[in-house]
């Protein structure tokens, strides 16, 4: 599948409210206090909203509600309708695609941070040695399909056609010298299947979900790499009439800060860095 289009499934929704409180520590009156609501993934996105990024808001008066959502295309379905304020789950490109692919205008408000995806090891544990035939479990969205790809590329696994590039999917390997099979699920099933397959790539956020990290993985991507953090950095996404909401860019102040950093590499290691 190299379309967007998912099965779609809302989880049971979180809401956290957090308690208004003056910027000099006093009480704000409930009548005075903003609210703003955020659609995230469960993790890492609502447990950085709900941990770090509520009871700063709180202290300049702004409740947050967070809604947790374990699929891809609600979030932005929600945003547009103003059923939330702006969302926070997704990558650039993604962003990019979902507009294309549905007429939408989402816009992107701050950077906050990428993921790094791994590959890692279910039935097989040495990539370098991979075995005649071995099957690889990668994403089937496209914007995460060539992604994955790519990767397995650096790594010498395989090699896709000049100009695949991030949009590659298994039609555009040219040489596979491992006869790697390649099986394409939704990429929040990957960690479930792990262990039917010799090794999967699997998306930061659905790894961190499962309980792995990037210190599990035989094999990630590059954090310096620019077309990460100018492809998959994880952003803030509202409405155009809401990009200059002064509540939403409070949200993206407090999340682009050097205290951020050190929650983020404290919390989730390497595994959640920052992309400004």
């Amino acid at each position: 599948m190299t379309s967007i289009t998912r099965r779609s499934f809302l989880s049971a929704s979180a809401l956290l409210a957090v308690s208004s409180l003056a910027a000099c520590g006093g009480d704000v009156p409930e009548e005075d206090s903003a609210t703003l609501t955020v659609a995230a993934s469960p993790s890492p996105h609502a447990e950085i909203l709900s941990e770090f990024a509520a009871p700063l808001l709180a202290e300049q008066g702004i409740t947050l509600e967070v809604k947790e959502y374990t699929d891809y295309i609600l979030p932005n379905q929600d945003t547009t309708s103003g059923e939330v304020d702006c969302n926070y789950f997704q990558h650039l490109n993604y962003l990019n695609n979902y507009n294309e692919e549905n007429g939408t205008d989402l816009v992107s408000v701050g950077k906050i941070h990428f993921e790094p995806m791994g590959v890692f090891a279910g039935k097989s544990s040495d990539l370098a040695a991979i075995a005649d035939g071995a099957t690889i479990t990668i994403p089937n969205d496209a914007t995460n399909e060539g992604r994955a790809l790519l990767l397995l590329q650096e790594q010498g696994l395989i090699t896709l056609s000049e100009d695949a590039g991030i949009t590659a999917t298994p039609n555009d390997i040219v040489d596979n010298p491992h006869n790697i099979k390649f099986i394409e699920q939704e990429a929040a099933m990957l960690p479930s299947t792990l262990a039917d397959a010799d090794f999967s790539v699997i998306n930061g956020n659905y790894a961190i979900d499962a309980g792995l990290t990037l210190a599990d993985a035989v094999a990630q991507e590059s954090a310096d790499s620019d077309v990460i953090r100018n492809e998959y950095a994880n952003v803030i996404v509202t409405t155009p009439d809401k990009e200059s909401d002064e509540k939403i860019a409070a949200l993206v102040d407090v999340l682009t800060t050097d205290d951020f950093k050190a929650y983020l590499e404290e919390t989730f290691g390497d595994s959640v860095q920052a992309a400004f």
